[in-house]
């Protein structure tokens, strides 16, 4: 199987499925915050839901007392992370990362205080995925499993430095590639993967050029990384070493790890780029080879499951205020004006919903997890015709995978295996003209599309700490002996996920959540049905 069909399929594997007995009055819940993508419109009539739960090939029936027991057992089997052990009888050695290098131990020097201050984690701590107990399916943005909203703990593997590695450093060939679109922050983790591996004293550091075709397509070289070579990356946007979609056939691209002798491969990439990652480690695995294959996700979209945000995505926002500012402004300054800003967003809409939320200046929020109409007395058009009625201007924001069921649809795809989607910005732009025209109201509409700009930019404060530290992450889980697994931070914690757990579908925002209840707040929008 290509890399490029590597999302279709493990979206069309994934095997868990929640069904649950309650009355909910919005939509139905999962577990993890997502929903199916065939379900994201607000039901105005209660729906009765079986009780059933099945998770990964577990058949959960609720009237058995010891249901949570294997509820929990096949969590715990699922998010067990690959190590190179299941396939190699290997002996781990004292690890070489160390922060005392040249320092004064303080107080007396023993052995516990210094290894405080290098920061060990244990092998067997654990994060919390979920803290919040809810106590009725009904409760906002509430995540149940079952139809008494039982408390379940989710655990998962707790990300950072080990006492003991299972690599020796001076013999490593560590590679790198950034895959799919660009996204402020990449320079940062390729910089903070390369200053890592030096400090467990990696010699032997390559960049693999623009994403996975430079695995196999001639002319395209490896390019030797240093310390002295990155130092300054961070300070521009794009990616050092180039970015493509699509790739090569899985076995091809092993072919080449295995000709060019890499140990490790980090991927810097979003749901296809995981799902390529994860192809490469299985093959890495059937092969019986001793390569560790390790993910950094990355997206502004935010999409990532369990993941509380990615890379770039305070960037994208923050970058996003500066359109929507010029369309507040542009509307404001003329008369009946209408400002119109279409933010990133395929089928998730939380660049669209924060920028809604800390611009303040937004007035409609349409995002893909919700329906709306245009027309009709409920329609968005006729809210519009209020908006222009009683303030004299008003400002839209809508994401780019909003209102796709309002246009013709195309079977055509990316070369990630992404459907094209229909321009709805555009579309929007046609439908606001032609109503106000039709009704005579004069309307000067102002239309601002900041898509690539928001992410061709360096990344800002935020953004760079979390490229520090998932950039760090990846090369500690990769001396660990992980292979086939993502870093991520979770409930503010930074931990290890298996990749066919984090890719199974997109995270979307929930309607019934608090944030997007606020968003509701500060627009002051009405239902569009």
């Amino acid at each position: 199987m290509s890399l490029s069909g590597m999302t279709a399929a493990f979206k069309a594997s994934s095997s868990f499925v929640t069904q649950q007995q309650w009355w909910h009055p919005t939509r139905d819940q999962c577990q993890y915050g997502f929903t199916s993508l065939s379900e994201r419109r607000f039901r105005k009539r209660p729906v009765l839901l079986r009780v059933k739960a099945i998770s990964g090939k577990l058949d959960l029936d609720f009237s058995d007392p010891s249901w949570k027991q294997k509820y929990q057992e096949d969590w715990d089997r699922r998010f067990s992370l690959p190590h190179i052990t299941d396939i190699y009888d290997l002996e781990p050695r004292t690890t070489t990362f160390s922060l005392k290098k040249d320092r004064t131990p303080l107080g007396d020097g023993d052995v516990s205080s210094t290894d405080m201050r290098n920061g060990y984690v244990n092998k067997d701590d654990r994060a919390l995925l979920k803290v919040i107990k809810y106590v009725s399916p009904n409760s906002a943005g509430a995540e149940c499993i079952d139809p008494d909203c039982s408390w379940v703990e989710h655990w998962v593997h707790r990300a950072g430095p080990r006492k003991e590695i299972y690599y020796e450093p001076e013999e490593v060939k560590a590679a790198i590639v950034t895959c799919g679109g660009l996204s402020p922050g990449l320079n940062d983790v390729i910089r903070q993967i390369v200053f890592t591996l030096e400090t467990y004293g990696v010699k032997n550091i390559v960049g693999i050029p623009f994403g996975y075709r430079g695995f196999f397509e001639k002319g395209l070289k490896e390019m030797p990384l240093s310390r002295d070579l990155v130092e300054n990356i961070n300070l521009s946007g794009g990616s050092f070493l180039g970015v493509s979609r699509g790739g090569a056939k899985t076995s091809e691209i092993v072919d080449s790890i295995q000709a060019r002798r890499i140990d490790m491969l980090f991927v810097i990439g979003g749901n296809g780029s995981h799902a390529g990652a994860n192809a490469i480690h299985e093959e890495c695995r059937k092969r019986k080879l001793k390569v560790s294959v390790v993910a950094v996700p990355k997206t502004i979209d935010n999409d990532i499951l369990f993941m509380d945000k990615t890379f770039g995505f305070d960037t994208a926002v923050e970058e996003a205020q500066r359109a929507i500012n010029s369309a507040y402004i542009e509307a404001r300054s003329a008369y009946h004006g209408i400002g119109l800003v279409k933010l990133m967003g395929r089928s998730s809409g939380f660049i669209a919903m924060h920028a809604s939320l800390s611009s303040g200046q937004i007035d409609v929020c349409l995002i893909p997890e919700v329906s709306f109409t245009l027309d009709g007395e409920h329609g968005v058009l006729q809210h519009l015709e209020h908006l222009l009625n009683t303030k004299g201007f008003c400002v839209i924001c809508v994401a780019e995978g909003a209102g796709q069921d309002l246009l013709q649809k195309s079977n055509a795809t990316d070369a990630s295996g992404n459907v094209i989607l229909s321009d709805f910005g555009v579309h929007m732009q046609q439908k606001i003209k032609k109503h106000f025209k039709d009704i005579g109201v004069p309307a000067d509409l102002k239309y601002i599309d900041p898509t690539y700009m928001v992410r061709a930019c360096r990344a800002n404060a935020s953004d760079a700490i979390l490229c520090t530290v998932l950039g760090q992450n990846a090369v500690h889980e990769a001396f660990a002996g992980f292979s086939g697994i993502t870093s991520g931070v979770c409930n503010t914690h930074y931990v290890y996920l298996p990749i066919p757990e984090v890719i199974t579908a997109p995270k979307h925002v929930n309607p019934n959540s608090r944030m997007w209840h606020r968003c509701l707040t500060s627009t002051g929008q009405p239902d569009f049905h």
